[in-house]
Order: C-alpha cells, then structure tokens, then sequence
C-alpha cells in the first residue's frame, strides 16, 4: 500500500510519492542463484566434449574398424569371435555414448571390465599375421570406448584402463615370439593408444574447467554491477523520499513558525505526528536489525507513545525477509492511521513463511476520514489493505502474500 492511500486532507501537507520501482535484492556470491551460472556454461562445455568422444568412438569403430575386420575375416584364427566382437563393442558403445549424452551413464567398472574381456578375445582370436594390422580393430578403437566408459572421472582410471590394454597386447606379442621389429611396432601403436585418448579426456577436462572458471568471474562481475547498480537506485529513491517527507514536515514547522497554524489544533498535532512517523520510519528502514519490518512499527509505535497515545504491540512470528517496498506498503497506511488515532492503539504483526498480517484496531470517533482511503478493501500490488469502522473502532490490515 503506497502512502498516497494515506494523505492527510490538509491541502499543503502533501503525500509521500508512492514508490513503484522495487529495488532488486542483491544475491550473496556464493548463493545458488550466482553459482547457477557457470555450471551452465560448465555443462555446456562438458556437453559438446561428451558429442564430440561419443562420435570419433563410433565413427572409428565403424567407418575404419569394420571395413578392415571385412576384408581380412578369412585371414584371422577366430573370425567369428573377432566379427562377435566388434558387434558386441558397437551395440554395447552405442548405448554406452547415448546414455553419457542423456547424463545417466552406464556404471564405469563394469563396462570397463567387458571391454577388457573384449580386448583380450580379439587379441587371441586375431592371429600372428593381423597382430598388427587395421584387422585387429582394438589397436585403435578400444581406447575411446575406455574414455566413454570413465567420463567425468579422474584420468588415474583411463590411464590404468590403457594400462591394462597395453599389458594384454605386451602378453600377445610375447605370446608370438616377437623380434625386434614387433617390439618397434609394439611401443609406436601403445604410444598411439595412449595418446590421443587421453588427450582428449585431459583437455575436454581443462576446458570446462577454465570455462567454469571464466562464467564464474563474469557471473561475479555481473553481480556485482548489479549490487551497485541496485544501491544506486535504492540510494536516489532513499533521497528523492527523505526531499518529500522534509518538504511536508518542512511546511508544517514554516506553518507554526509564521503563525498560521495552532499547536493545540488538533489537525496540526496529527500533520506532526503523521511527519514525524514517516521520518522515523524512513531513518529505520537503513538500520541493520534482524527483522527490519517489526524495527520500523516499532519505531512508528514509540513514536505514538511519545506523543500520549498508549499502544500495545504484539508479534507473533518473524517476518521473512521483505523487500523494502513490500515493507513500505505495509507499514505506511497503518502509520497515516495511527497518527489520527485517539484514546488508545492495538498493532498486531502475525508471520509467517509466505504471509505477513500486519493489523491496526484504534477506537473510532465522529468525523469524516482525515487518513486513508474510504473503508473496504484495496489492493496494491502484492500488498492488500482492508479498512473497517463500525462506530466502536477503527480497524485497518495489511496483508502480504507470497
């Protein structure tokens, strides 16, 4: 409820300019909000590397792989196992590569464990005369089923993958009694499969890292342009509100300085009082207090003591935390109220999580209304006012919801 709703009649004691613009609340660094930021950017990064293993995995296997295993399938020990083999890898890799993509992959140990299982059939079933050829597909192909199986884990676990093929291919070599020309070909093709793999599992790891790291700087500097940007704005508003609470409170001290207005008037005693309330509130609103709503009644309501008006205050709950525009049309049009009160006041603040009732009960009296607006309900935003009297007492709410 902005405080135009609570506008004294007196024609020179202007109203405070209702507040539209809310000031966005600035988000701690290390909230979930500002780390949601570089982990997107890190989950796309970590995504395009995910694409790019599952595609030179499948594409190798099929498009050198299994031409090679056609042509030379009359020339292997075991045919059938190296053809069962390599179907077994595809079908097994396919789902593997989906699953990763999907984010759900398969568990690592036991794919990593078929795929050894593979590795050593091939080497047995492949023979002396393809022990290194194109024909022998887990050369070149098993390593990148290998990277697609430890995804995302640390690179210990692909290189003892690697490790482990090296060793089996070692053991098939020696198997065929080997001369040192097989023991050249044997260092160059573990070099070959040890490199690339885990080249591309080192660096797809260094780049989202570094883009993780880069979204997060960039996510703190956004932040805190926006804290600035934010105090800045709350800052004009703070000033442009304390010009035009002065100007009232200005007017009615020039009004009693000049003699134009009497101190025992009781109009004049409820435009000082009302001032005064909405600079006391305005002062409390910058103070640090866990619960800066019940700080700022509280200070309205000390106010009305100071001035003969005895008032109870009850609080049951704690507020959340109010923006302090939600704040403002809370407090404001049961401050105008309270400034007209007589006899006696009753301020009652009920909170919870996702609501707050603030509620005002005053004794009525004869007379038009000098505050507020006329009695019923009224919405401003996400703040309801409700304002009743029946000739006993006056009654004005203001409600929050979530």
């Amino acid at each position: 409820m902005s405080a135009d709703l609570n506008a004294p009649a007196h024609p020179t004691d202007a109203p405070e300019a209702p507040n539209r613009t809310s000031v966005p609340t600035p988000r701690e660094p290390d909230s979930p909000t500002a780390l949601a930021a570089p982990a997107a950017v890190a989950h796309a990064s970590d995504r395009g590397a995910r694409i790019a293993a599952v595609a030179i995995a499948l594409a190798w296997h099929v498009a050198i792989a299994l031409p090679a295993v056609l042509s030379a399938r009359a020339e292997f020990a075991a045919p059938a196992v190296v053809l069962g083999a390599w179907i077994l890898v595809a079908v097994t890799g396919a789902v593997a590569g989906v699953r990763l993509l999907q984010g759900s992959p398969l568990p690592p140990w036991p794919l990593a464990g078929l795929l050894l299982v593979v590795d050593a059939a091939v080497f047995a079933a492949a023979g002396e005369r393809q022990l290194f050829t194109a024909a022998n597909w887990v050369w070149g192909t098993l390593g990148w089923f290998f990277v697609l199986a430890v995804w995302g884990r640390r690179v210990v676990g692909l290189i003892a993958l690697l490790s482990t093929h090296a060793l089996i291919a070692l053991v098939a070599v020696l198997v065929h009694g080997p001369d040192p020309a097989d023991v050249a070909r044997y260092v160059m093709y573990v070099y070959g499969t040890f490199s690339l793999p885990v080249a591309v599992f080192v660096g797809s790891t260094v780049i989202v890292g570094l883009a993780r790291e880069r979204a997060a700087v960039s996510a703190a500097g956004h932040a805190m342009a926006a804290e600035r940007d934010a105090a800045e704005r709350g800052l004009r508003e703070r000033r442009d509100r304390l010009a035009l609470v002065s100007s009232a409170a200005g007017r009615v001290l020039g009004d009693l300085a000049g003699g134009q207005a009497d101190p025992d008037d009781p109009e004049v005693q409820r435009r000082c009082m009302l001032a005064a309330a909405r600079l006391r509130r305005l002062i409390a609103e910058s103070d640090d207090v866990p619960d800066p709503l019940l700080h700022e009644l509280r200070a309205a309501a000390d106010l009305a003591e100071r001035n003969g008006l005895p008032i109870d205050l009850v609080t049951i709950g704690t507020p959340p935390p109010l923006p302090v525009e939600v704040r403002r049309r809370l407090a404001d049009p049961l401050t105008g109220t309270l400034a007209d009160a007589r006899g006696w006041a009753r301020l009652t603040v009920v909170s919870g999580l996702d609501e707050v009732v603030v509620s005002l009960v005053t004794p009525d009296r004869e007379g038009p209304e000098s505050t507020g607006p006329p009695p019923g309900e009224h919405d401003d935003g996400p703040v309801q006012y409700l304002y009743e009297r029946d000739g006993n007492i006056r009654w004005a709410q203001t409600r929050w919801r979530r």
